[in-house]
């Protein structure tokens, strides 16, 4: 069973500043009935580090574009459909056309590294938080910051 709507307006009405959120998961919703071409995959690695896996059988290096900008990574294959004889074709089955992926990312994700091999095309993506943006342990009565991510990190 898959849900094709959502009525949101419960929760914009009890939130500030989540309208970026509720659009998406709606915006989400009505491009998930779309294309599904090329098939990938979203892994998470660890805490910080993901990676977008997409089949991109057929395409080189150089006909792939791959875009990041603030909160959005773009994928974009370009194949020159008029460039293959069909006629010699008794049958097609390879999908092997031009192709538009788009991926929200979330604040501080940005991408480390992209490769294409065997017809799969991985892209890195790691989360580096600022350090002004970093939880801090405030004192009482006016002690010294504490950084409570050392611990983490040094672990």
């Amino acid at each position: 069973m898959t849900m094709r709507g959502f009525d949101l307006t419960p929760y914009r009405r009890s939130t500030v500043g989540f309208d970026r959120l509720f659009d998406l998961i709606e915006n989400n919703a009505r491009l998930a009935q779309g294309d599904n071409y090329p098939p990938f995959n979203i892994e998470r690695l660890s805490e910080d580090r993901y990676r977008v896996t997409l089949a991109v059988a057929g395409f080189r290096p150089e006909e792939i574009d791959i875009t990041a900008q603030q909160n959005l990574l773009q994928v974009i294959g370009r194949k020159d459909e008029g460039s293959t004889d069909r006629s010699k074709f008794l049958h097609v089955g390879i999908a092997n056309r031009s192709f538009e992926r788009r991926f929200e990312l979330a604040d501080f994700v940005r991408v480390e590294k992209a490769d294409l091999a065997d017809g799969l095309l991985t892209i890195e993506l790691l989360r580096e938080v600022p350090e002004a943006m970093k939880p801090k342990k405030i004192a009482v009565n006016g002690g010294q910051l504490v950084d409570i991510n050392k611990d983490r990190d040094a672990a």
